[in-house]
């Protein structure tokens, strides 16, 4: 009979210890930091500006100190339990796999994108996909980050930006790998490709907005409920 496929050999992290480590990944990420800072500031970012909860929003809303605020803690949240999660284990005389960083960069982000305190209508994922594959792929990412800037520094449009850094992370990482990128780090391959499929879905309406030329500008005020279908609508039952 084939071994359990969580079982762990003696010396490597149990299964138990894994499994929690990767729940603890998707809490961090599910904390919805832009809903936090808008409520301590008095506004809910839910029924202003877009909608969203991300740090575009909050940068709109809120004002630029707030939504760079937004920003480092939404990155946070994704490297935070990414890079650190799997040293604390070795530190126990537990032998972390190879593929729980990956498994925690996702459950981060999917922790933002799905955020069970919300309803599951969170964030787009894009600073939290930044600051968990960072610690997984940190040349991919400063690649990333520079078509990002590229892109925004250009057009002023933070959604393209975003969309194309998600859709050359794992292009950047393909380069640098070589032929590693489809053996050994096959599975870092996965995982890039599949949180950048993410985040462009999630970036769905932007795509629209951006096909008619009605998609904001930085410093332009987004349209009341542009992204309305990802937001949580604000009531007496939010949280």
């Amino acid at each position: 009979m084939p071994p359990l496929l969580l079982a762990a050999p003696p010396g490597d992290a149990p299964a138990a210890a894994l499994l929690g480590a990767v729940a603890l990944a998707f809490l961090a990420g599910s904390i919805p930091f832009g809903l936090l800072v808008g409520r301590a500031l008095g506004r809910d970012l839910r029924a202003h500006g877009s909608g969203n909860i991300g740090a575009t929003n909050a940068l709109r809303v809120l004002g630029k100190p707030a939504g760079v605020a937004v920003l480092a803690l939404d990155a946070l949240k994704g490297w935070a339990p990414t890079a650190l999660l799997p040293p604390a284990l070795a530190a126990h005389g537990h032998a972390p796999p190879t593929w729980l960083p990956l498994a925690l960069a996702l459950a981060s982000v999917l922790g933002h994108v799905f955020p069970p305190w919300l309803r599951f209508r969170g964030g787009k994922g894009v600073a939290t996909s930044a600051g968990a594959f960072l610690a997984v792929h940190p040349a991919a990412f400063v690649m990333a980050l520079g078509a990002f800037v590229a892109v925004v520094a250009t057009t002023r449009i933070v959604s393209l930006g975003s969309i194309l850094a998600a859709a050359t992370l794992p292009v950047f990482a393909l380069l640098w790998d070589g032929p590693a990128a489809w053996g050994e780090h096959l599975l870092r391959t996965v995982a890039l490709v599949l949180a950048a499929g993410l985040v462009i879905l999630k970036h769905r309406g932007n795509l629209a907005r951006l096909r008619a030329g009605s998609e904001p500008r930085l410093g332009q005020r987004a349209s009341p409920g542009t992204d309305a279908q990802q937001a949580e609508p604000p009531g007496p039952a939010a949280p």
